[in-house]
């Protein structure tokens, strides 16, 4: 394995190692083929008070940020687990402690703690708009003491193991607006009560095993306490979630690249092809060795988005850097793994293909590389906007 470079999260690093270590390969790889989810796991992090990293101690967490947090998500993949899983708890969580009201943090947060409750849902992207997210149909309208939504929302994950969902919501018609960011807003579901008031959930199965649906709206009520922060604010809010979540993917992203790493490496000393190892040849060297600097370099710039962030800063060009990155580190290094290892890369038993599947994921979602590219044109370099 590929040696940990020394630094003040080792502990967190040690104590996560050791939990992932009662869940070997055999159980991801049980979990994969049943398409299920890993309750187990999932539940051990919850107790070990993984999960609750990012919440305040006067409400049952840690306290800690999301640099934090990031370790944990990477050693979770770097492991040979899924973060997919459970790493929604970590990144909604922002937009929760950074907007909710204090009776919203002082009713939801403790029983999140404890793992009573979940919070692993957020619910953005529809159908028809994608990545435009301020173009999106869904509505919430008030009505008395409640908002009544409608609308339709698709890739939303984890909603039959989670309690609770952040939907975004237009609340004021994009046509009425000032600026196109304006009218949206930000609320909590109840996913129990929702599924018998008004929300219908269809699953969508696809090639990786990861719990997503598409959502339909018709008349769900929900309660105005509900509502997170200011009415039509809800954009902005949920950019603490949206730059999260890429940060927290870049981590996984640089966990998986550090597996494929040490299982070629260790594979390539190993196979003997000629009368030689196969990674004496430098065709076999080179591949793993940039994947490796790739891999570093990607885990700097994580580095640098967790600490603006933590810091209060913007971050939005860092934390779509580093997802970048890692993502494009990742994927190189699940190419050079499942070639270098033959035909044993695609037999389950080595764990390589489900990996690999897994990572492909983070080329596309959640948000893809060229519209990274895109934003780093337009807000970074300021060149026309090409869209």
């Amino acid at each position: 394995m590929c040696a940990a470079v020394a630094d003040k999260y080792q502990d967190i690093r040690d104590a996560v190692r050791g939990l992932c270590a009662e869940f070997p390969d055999e159980y991801f790889r049980k979990v994969d083929e049943a398409r299920a989810y890993p309750e187990q796991f999932v539940d051990a992090l919850t107790k070990a008070g993984w999960m609750a990293a990012l919440i305040p101690q006067e409400y049952g967490g840690s306290g800690l940020g999301l640099t934090e947090a990031s370790v944990i998500m990477e050693e979770i993949n770097r492991a040979g687990g899924n973060s997919g899983a459970c790493h929604g708890q970590m990144y909604n969580m922002n937009t929760l402690l950074r907007h909710g009201s204090k009776a919203q943090k002082e009713f939801y947060l403790p029983k999140i703690a404890t793992g009573e409750w979940r919070l692993q849902s957020m619910g953005v992207t529809e159908p028809t708009t994608g990545t435009d997210t301020t173009k999106i149909k869904t509505t919430a309208v008030k009505k008395g003491d409640k908002y009544v939504i409608n609308g339709q929302k698709v890739w939303i994950s984890r909603i039959q193991h989670s309690d609770f969902m952040i939907l975004l919501a237009r609340t004021t018609p994009l046509a009425e607006v000032k600026k196109k960011s304006d009218g949206l807003s930000i609320f909590m579901v109840d996913l129990r009560e929702a599924e018998k008031k008004g929300m219908t959930v269809r699953p969508i199965l696809n090639m990786v095993n990861h719990e997503t649906n598409e959502l339909f709206f018709e008349n769900l009520e929900i309660p105005e306490e509900n509502l997170i922060g200011e009415e039509g604010k809800g954009f902005k809010y949920i950019l603490d979630g949206l730059n999260a979540e890429r940060t927290l993917i870049a981590a996984e992203c640089i966990g998986d690249g550090y597996w494929f790493i040490d299982r070629v490496s260790k594979y390539v000393k190993d196979r003997i092809v000629f009368g030689r190892p196969i990674g004496q040849n430098q065709g076999v060297q080179f591949p793993i060795a940039e994947s490796y600097i790739e891999v570093e370099a990607a885990s700097l710039m994580r580095w640098k988005a967790c600490e603006l962030f933590d810091a209060h800063q913007p971050m939005g060009a860092e934390a779509n850097m580093a997802k970048y990155l890692a993502a494009k580190a990742s994927w190189e290094a699940a190419n050079a793994c499942i070639q270098f290892h033959g035909g044993f890369g695609f037999a389950c038993e080595y764990d390589v293909e489900r990996k690999f599947r897994e990572t492909r994921l983070y080329q596309v979602a959640p948000i893809s590389t060229n519209l990274i590219l895109s934003f780093v044109a337009e807000h970074v370099l300021g060149l026309p906007r090409s869209f």
